[in-house]
């Protein structure tokens, strides 16, 4: 019997498995349940708008304060989808909010749990809204940089951006604010998964380049790249930016300028494996 992909699979990181222990040894455990409903419906809220959009989605991973969507999507959507997308989960806060101010007066619930549940979804809130990878705020930085930068350029920046300010909180949660276990794990946590994902910045771009490669892409207009005979392919890529299709424009010797086409230098890449030839090399095999 297949599973129906209407919800999204969920799995749970190690960290959690950490801070349930920890709520079972402290005794707050229905603070965390109250957590893990409010992350959950915020990412469900992103799974709503990838699928609506149509994204591939392979599933959720749940962490305290906030998860990660697992999708092929990575840069070829279009710059209004992936805002959408990262808006939708801040979006289901305002949700939680009304459906708690209803439940305030129905005697359903008690008044702990209520206020437990606002300060929680508040929290969340705007921790997912630090301009923190992989969080939304950091999300959003990096769709602003790549709509301003190459997109090789605008991940490296947004990683590394990241990874310094996640230590300079965890500097500030042990020398300055009154030090408590559950931020440090947190922030901690961010920052080794920055610095995870700063040593894979390079396989994030080629895997960029592969969808570009395989026509899993949007484009709305064209920006030329101007470029001399002895770069490589690598150089060339490293130029490309989102929702634009590159014309490539090399000047070789003699001033002589060739006119290629971003598809021509994907498919020498990957297909014909030119990974040290020059562009001056290549063109000279074809011409």
């Amino acid at each position: 019997m297949m599973r129906s992909n209407l919800l999204p699979s969920v799995h749970i990181h190690p960290i959690l498995l950490i801070f349930i222990i920890i709520s079972f040894l402290t005794g707050t455990f229905i603070e965390l349940m109250v957590i893990l409903t409010i992350v959950l419906i915020h990412e469900l809220g992103h799974f709503s708008a990838a699928k609506w959009f149509g994204w591939r989605i392979r599933g959720v991973m749940l962490w305290v304060f906030g998860g990660v969507m697992d999708t092929d999507e990575h840069g070829t959507r279009p710059f209004h989808e992936e805002v959408y997308v990262a808006l939708a989960g801040p979006l289901q806060h305002v949700f939680i909010y009304l459906f708690l101010l209803m439940l305030s007066g129905s005697g359903l619930l008690s008044s702990y749990i209520i206020e437990t549940a606002c300060f929680y979804n508040t929290a969340i809130l705007l921790f997912n809204l630090l301009p923190v990878w992989p969080l939304d705020g950091g999300k959003l930085v990096l769709l602003v940089l790549s709509e301003k930068l190459p997109y090789r350029k605008a991940y490296a920046f947004a990683v590394m951006f990241s990874l310094i300010l996640n230590i300079v909180l965890t500097i500030v949660v042990i020398f300055v604010m009154p030090f408590t276990l559950s931020a440090f794990l947190l922030f901690s946590f961010l920052a080794v998964e920055n610095r995870k994902d700063w040593k894979q910045r390079y396989f994030v771009f080629i895997r960029f380049l592969l969808q570009r490669y395989q026509g899993d892409n949007f484009f709305k207009r064209v920006q030329p790249i101007e470029i001399s005979s002895h770069l490589r392919l690598m150089d060339v890529f490293s130029c490309f930016r989102r929702d634009r299709v590159h014309k490539i424009y090399v000047t070789l010797p003699g001033d002589i300028r060739w006119q290629m086409d971003e598809m021509e230098c994907l498919h020498s890449y990957f297909h014909d494996q030119n990974y040290r030839k020059s562009i001056g090399e290549i063109i000279s095999r074809v011409s």
